[in-house]
């Protein structure tokens, strides 16, 4: 991990809070697989228009993606991707979602929400508790997939957005087999020791995260728990979680807390830490074999939630 943040350095790239949030999109999606291995070939890969009714937005679509492994009937994750709310999309995550579902057998819906700062908070939460209804009703049968049979989960901005999305699933009585939190955000102000331990040189870095959470968020809303999940009144009830995060992160001390706590809840987790390791290192699995493992465990959870095989696929 030290070497390849070193050879990342020497790079020389633009930092992400010198552009413009264009520009930085534009930045992301040309670097984004750079460290991930190709994209694996499934046998069905669709792009669609999928509907989405969101308040005050009659007749929105958003692009988003169909990944599945077989032409059965399948069970599906929900997926939203990382970018700090304001970059990524469904080309940045393309290869991290075909493993996803060629390990686990469960197909993978990604979903391209709208970002900031054109669709500041809470446009994002709206997208991703829509698109998971969508799925559950209409869109699962539309797509050949078992709408009852669901899960939702995301990495780093897309790990908040699948723990509220998780959330509203249980206020609205929406069976959920499973959460996945890669490396989430979880706290309001990002104040915890590890945001000062990894301030700097540790890929994703402060001004990264101030630039984000300006363009996504007013200051004042920051302790919403649909930004904050961390504070959310009361976690009882909701769908038992796996949750991955990175020791050289500075969001890892919030991924631990927000663990902690669905646990004091009562809620069924999975926790794995993997040492030495920064943001992001899940979708670096050209470099990083723990990559590769943390997929897999992914896989795995997802196989047990969902009652599928348990041997992995092609295994």
């Amino acid at each position: 991990m030290r070497g390849l943040l070193e050879r990342i350095q020497r790079a020389r790239r633009k930092p992400f809070h010198h552009l413009s949030a264009q520009e930085a999109r534009s930045a992301y999606e040309l670097a984004a697989e750079v460290l991930e291995p190709p994209r694996a070939a499934l046998a069905r890969v669709e792009t669609f228009d999928m509907p989405l009714a969101v308040p005050d937005l009659p007749g929105l679509t958003r692009p988003a993606r169909l990944y599945a492994p077989s032409t059965e009937r399948l069970p599906a994750l929900l997926y939203l991707h990382g970018g700090g709310f304001t970059i990524g999309g469904l080309e940045t995550h393309d290869s991290l979602c075909r493993q996803l579902a060629a390990r686990s057998g469960a197909a993978v819906v990604a979903l391209d929400y709208r970002l900031a700062p054109e669709h500041r908070f809470p446009a994002a939460v709206h997208d991703s508790w829509a698109a998971l209804r969508w799925l559950a009703g209409e869109g699962g049968a539309r797509l050949g997939l078992d709408g009852t049979r669901l899960a939702v989960g995301g990495d780093s901005a897309g790990g908040t957005l699948a723990a509220v999305t998780a959330l509203h699933a249980r206020d609205e009585r929406l069976p959920l087999a499973l959460q996945v939190l890669i490396t989430p955000g979880t706290t309001a102000h990002a104040d915890t020791d590890s945001h000062a331990q990894f301030a700097e040189g540790f890929l994703l870095d402060r001004a990264a995260i101030v630039w984000f959470f300006d363009h996504y968020i007013d200051a004042d809303q920051r302790s919403d728990w649909r930004f904050a999940p961390l504070l959310a009144d009361d976690l009882e009830g909701v769908a038992p979680a796996w949750v991955g995060l990175a020791e050289c992160d500075p969001l890892v001390d919030e991924g631990l807390a927000y663990a902690d706590r669905l646990r004091l809840h009562g809620v069924p987790v999975q926790l794995e830490l993997w040492r030495g390791l920064t943001h992001d290192f899940i979708k670096m699995g050209r470099a990083i074999a723990e990559a590769h493992e943390a997929q897999a465990s992914i896989a795995a959870a997802l196989r047990e939630a969902f009652g599928l095989s348990s041997a992995e696929p092609g295994n």
